[in-house]
């Protein structure tokens, strides 16, 4: 089976690693070029808790795709929500009949991969990982395989051969399960990562001190009930994550709320910082959209609002335009978005 890696940031290339080291055929597509030339000259090295994990790859950059002539039987994307459409695209070439399409990304990108290569080639992830990358070649891996929860599923719930396929190939990277449900399971993962990725990253520090600092984690429960809200009206059922046992599973705010427990239980330690902060600390844009920025819009295509939702998606956007930088001293910034919310929320 031949399978292609497109985008190898900390969780990507994280995953191809496990991969690679279980004797998987797999070719890395790149886009920053630094990465792309550590890769070639060192291998990529992933630095795990109890141990560093040297492995030599094949990596190519983005603009070696169209020198290839063969296809591959999965492409996993692993890229940033913003760049899915035009990575799709990019691919389409390198896939046959039968291939597959994988989203290894945060957000709920799975329809857009799907108007392009369509449903049956889709197939949705969600990761449950700790990873950072803080210089080309290298990653920081938190969390072990061993501690690594990944889940995928077809848009209809069908369990295939392809998903299964799919599953094999991610066991050699943590726990798998295929989802019955795969909307259902992302959008969990979106109820999860709406409280931390944006507000720890206006903060400018790890998620677990964010989520400890004062009033800060009523900021983000309050963002979470809105996501909430929202999954319901749609239709989402609440559904199991994590690993964690179904029967535990609520249709409840406490449940929803108690997602963002798991990650910081499971999926943090005190020097994990959040995707959107490393993005920031690279000098990147980051995925604004993914998070808070996909409630706003969802509520306002819908004729209603997420209040809290869109004043942190705010400070995030001052942060992106150069007029506010990530600080600690953002926290009043933050507090006054859940008072203003809760002011127009008892304004007759």
């Amino acid at each position: 089976m031949k399978i292609a890696l497109v985008g190898t940031g900390a969780n990507g290339a994280s995953l191809g690693a496990d991969m690679l080291r279980a004797g998987l055929d797999v070719t890395f597509i790149e886009q920053w070029p630094a990465h792309v030339d550590a890769m070639r000259a060192n291998g990529l090295s992933v630095h795990l808790p109890e141990v560093t994990e040297v492995t030599p790859v094949r990596v190519l950059h983005l603009c070696e795709v169209a020198e290839l002539r063969t296809t591959f039987d999965i492409v996993f994307i692993s890229v940033k929500t913003y760049d899915t459409r035009w990575v799709t695209e990019l691919i389409v070439p390198l896939l046959h009949e039968e291939s597959v399409v994988v989203g290894l990304q945060n957000g709920m990108t799975i329809d857009a991969v799907a108007d392009i290569v369509g449903a049956k080639r889709t197939i949705g992830a969600v990761l449950g990982i700790a990873a950072n990358m803080y210089e080309p070649g290298v990653v920081v891996r938190q969390i072990p395989p061993s501690g690594t929860w990944l889940a995928v599923g077809t848009l209809d719930g069908a369990r295939t051969t392809a998903v299964e396929a799919v599953a094999a190939a991610l066991a050699h990277c943590g726990t798998v399960e295929i989802s019955s449900d795969i909307r259902a399971s992302k959008w969990m993962k979106l109820i999860a990562s709406i409280p931390e990725m944006l507000p720890s990253a206006i903060l400018n520090v790890p998620l677990l001190e964010a989520a400890r600092m004062e009033g800060v984690r009523e900021v983000m429960d309050e963002a979470t009930r809105e996501a909430y809200r929202l999954a319901r009206d749609l239709g989402i059922r609440m559904t199991a994550i994590f690993g964690r046992d179904p029967a535990d599973v609520t249709d409840s705010e406490e449940f929803a709320i108690g997602l963002l427990d798991n990650v910081l239980e499971s999926y943090s330690l005190p020097t994990t910082r959040v995707a959107v902060l490393q993005d920031w600390d690279k000098g990147r844009r980051a995925e604004l959209d993914a998070f808070c920025g996909y409630i706003v819009e969802q509520q306002r295509s819908r004729g209603s609002t997420a209040p809290v939702n869109e004043a942190i998606l705010r400070l995030a956007q001052r942060i992106e335009s150069g007029d506010l930088a990530p600080s600690a001293d953002n926290v009043p910034l933050l507090r006054a978005a859940l008072d203003q919310a809760r002011t127009a929320q008892t304004s007759p």
